[in-house]
């Protein structure tokens, strides 16, 4: 079975990952706009009657703003935790309320989605309710955790479990330091509950992954507050001086702000 995984975007204006089999496929949220969606998964020949439904993390604009239309017009169910769910109905960005495509979707509880066994938990963030998601398919385990604060030992779990992770890079420390933005807004970004920094990301994987471990891409990148190149070079610096080599020993790649990437598959 060829699994295919793409990033269609992957920062602070909008987030959307595809992860598909050839039978099957799910989005995990839609924070960019439904025509960019439909006309990415053309363009790499992805059919969007294949998903399944949509995973969304939490309730920000960034990672909803498309649900409302590929979910109550298009009929893709939209899985949340009630919580979630509760906000995004809320959200100013929801000219689309949600009712129909509503499925509920509880932290560490399983969930058989088309080909897919999914598990929501629980990640610390500023939303309304905030998950990672596990997502299992012919034996291969893909992590997901695109915005939290800090690692906790539930998300060190699914981390380590991961042999394909997505996990936030969002900010370099001095970038952030030395920058335009607020002190407030500052205080946010480095809390517990706001964004992991390219150096925390970096120090809890170079001790904590295992032999499983095959691909890391680095998702979420500030657009004020980080590079890729900065990012990748952090990463390469602490991997290093533990012994290990990027591109030898694990891959690890960038994901591209508001453009998307390679398109991946896995055997």
């Amino acid at each position: 079975m060829k699994i295919k995984f793409l990033s269609l975007a992957s920062g602070s204006s909008g987030n959307c990952y595809y992860l598909g089999t050839d039978e099957c496929a799910i989005l995990v949220d839609a924070g960019i706009g439904s025509r960019i969606i439909r006309k990415v998964l053309k363009d790499y020949n992805l059919p969007l009657d294949r998903i399944k439904g949509i995973l969304v993390t939490h309730d920000h604009a960034d990672h909803i703003k498309a649900v409302g239309t590929l979910g109550e017009k298009m009929g893709i169910p939209v899985y949340a935790t009630p919580e979630t769910h509760k906000g995004i109905n809320r959200s100013y960005c929801m000219t689309e309320k949600l009712s129909n495509c509503v499925c509920h979707i509880h932290k560490e509880i399983p969930l058989e989605i088309g080909c897919f066994t999914v598990t929501a938990f629980e990640v610390p963030h500023d939303g309304t309710d905030n998950v990672g998601y596990c997502i299992e398919v012919d034996g291969k385990c893909f992590s997901f955790l695109t915005d939290m604060g800090h690692i906790t030992p539930t998300a060190a779990n699914y981390i380590r479990k991961a042999n394909y992770l997505v996990i936030e890079a969002n900010y370099d420390e001095e970038m952030l330091r030395m920058g335009p933005y607020p002190r407030h807004l500052k205080e946010r970004i480095a809390g517990d509950n706001g964004h992991m920094c390219n150096r925390e990301t970096a120090e809890f994987l170079v001790d904590n992954l295992t032999p499983d471990t095959s691909h890391i891409w680095l998702c979420h990148l500030s657009k004020d507050n980080n590079h890729p190149e900065l990012a990748y070079k952090t990463f390469e610096m602490i991997f290093r001086a533990k012994g290990l080599i990027l591109g030898k020993d694990v891959q690890l790649a960038a994901l591209k702000r508001s453009t998307p990437s390679d398109l991946y598959e896995f055997e």
